[in-house]
């Protein structure tokens, strides 16, 4: 049986692993703690006074609706709000109540991982069926394409006034231009070609040719993990992934210029596929761009989509297909002034 003094309110505060703050009418924060703390990587001293929003990211909380439900003596709950830490992104759930005095009382938790990994798995089937779709039609319009060529040859032959040529031509050229359209769409037809070896030097191959492309204005970092591990895989097939997502964050950041940083880290104990890995290699792509446009986030993936004018949208999807052949995973963040995307492969031990 319990005796002696009932600890104070800030004594049971300390002691939870859920993070708390306690915040202001303005949402700034008066308290924070250890959990929070931690979780925000963050001192009490450094939190104190900066405004809730601040310390989420972009697109993420919905703050007229949070004060409104608060002002109605309601409670306010935000399942997927974005936490970003040291440039990347975390799901939390965000749950507000209002205290006398004017106080706001916030429980950040983060997003159970069980949820997120169905999110993932039912985005990637979408993407998936999008992109069997895509392939189904490919094959429909390649099909009569070589009939179209031909038929288009044997009248160029046929045509007694060479003038008439040039239309059947432009017949043969356009059908060649189709079927080399198609033939992005239907995706690499080979079977990867693994090798064991250290992925940085995939890494360095990327940098040299955007290096080759690159306006003075835009600066290309390398921050390399040393101690990654070899692994297999097939090293064309990563360089056209990597290659793809580089030149796209150079063409972002336009003629204003910027920073492209690729990176590599080692990822533990992960998921991919339904499979436990207990390592695996990341590779970061970042830029300082102005960001994916909100609308084409959850599509970006897909055949067909790209935020880009005269952009075919394949790139992507072609990276996704080719990532997915390897048993990995590509994953973005993206918010004004912050891209970034990971590639995930799983090193097998």
């Amino acid at each position: 049986m319990a005796t002696g003094k009932l600890p104070d309110a800030g004594q049971i505060l300390n002691s939870l692993i859920n993070s708390i703050l306690l915040l202001d009418d303005d949402l700034a924060v008066h308290y924070a703690n250890p959990a929070a703390q931690q979780l925000l990587a963050q001192s009490s001293r450094k939190l104190f006074g900066t405004p809730l929003p601040d310390l989420l990211g972009y697109f993420s909380l919905n703050v007229d609706l949070m004060r409104e439900s608060l002002r109605a003596g309601q409670g306010f709950t935000d399942s997927e709000v974005t936490l970003v830490v040291d440039g990347r992104a975390h799901i939390l759930s965000l749950t507000a109540q209002a205290l006398p005095e004017g106080f706001i009382l916030v429980e950040l938790a983060p997003m159970d991982n069980q949820r997120r990994l169905s999110q993932e798995q039912l985005q990637h089937a979408q993407q998936v069926a999008a992109r069997d779709l895509v392939r189904g039609l490919a094959h429909e319009i390649k099909n009569p394409l070589g009939g179209l060529r031909g038929a288009a040859q044997l009248l160029a032959k046929a045509l007694p006034d060479p003038a008439l040529t040039e239309y059947t031509k432009v017949i043969i050229e356009q059908a060649d231009r189709l079927r080399n359209l198609v033939d992005r769409l239907l995706g690499p037809q080979r079977p990867g070609q693994h090798i064991t070896q250290s992925i940085h030097q995939v890494a360095e191959r990327v940098c040299q040719l955007v290096s080759l492309e690159k306006p003075d204005n835009v600066t290309l970092v390398r921050d390399y993990d040393p101690s990654l591990p070899e692994m297999a895989h097939d090293p064309d097939q990563i360089e056209q992934v990597l290659l793809n997502i580089t030149r796209n964050a150079l063409q972002a950041l336009g003629a204003e210029g910027g920073t492209i940083t690729l990176r590599t880290r080692t990822a533990f104990q992960i998921t991919l596929h339904g499979t436990r890995y207990r390592l695996a290699a990341r590779i970061d792509i970042e830029d300082d761009g102005p960001g994916v446009p909100a609308q084409l986030q959850d599509t970006l993936f897909y055949p067909m989509v790209s935020g880009r004018e005269g952009g075919t949208g394949l790139g992507l999807s072609i990276a996704r297909n080719l990532i997915d052949q390897h048993c990995g995973k590509i994953e973005f963040n993206s918010w004004p002034g912050h891209t970034e995307f990971s590639v995930y492969l799983p090193i097998r031990q």
